[in-house]
């Protein structure tokens, strides 16, 4: 399994209606160091309606201005759908809408 296929089993994992971060995902892979690299296999994802990349936003709860498949815009509609909260116009609300943690992937 490649590190890509890894952060797509781990993303796969937030439920509906949750937030994980871009650190939470590489921790989970095994390197908490590749929160830039989830970004970028994020911003590939090979299925958009099968891996929710819309739930991955940064540590402080911003969602990504380069969200892949329609803007920032997009990512906000997409997550409020799923009835995610936020504090202003761009910042999920972590305390609420966090996961506490994704299991490793190996």
């Amino acid at each position: 399994m490649t590190t890509f296929d890894k952060i797509y089993e781990a993303v796969k994992l937030i439920p509906c209606g949750s937030v994980a971060t871009y650190g939470q995902i590489a921790e989970a892979v095994g390197n908490k160091r590749l929160s830039r690299v989830v970004g970028y296999a994020l911003h590939v994802n090979p299925q958009p309606g099968v891996i929710p990349c819309h739930r991955v936003v940064k540590r402080d709860g911003e969602v990504s201005s380069a969200f892949a498949f329609g803007g920032a815009n997009r990512q906000v509609e997409l997550l409020k759908e799923e009835g995610v909260e936020f504090l202003d116009d761009s910042h999920v609300d972590m305390g609420r809408c966090c996961v506490r943690a994704i299991p490793m992937i190996i």
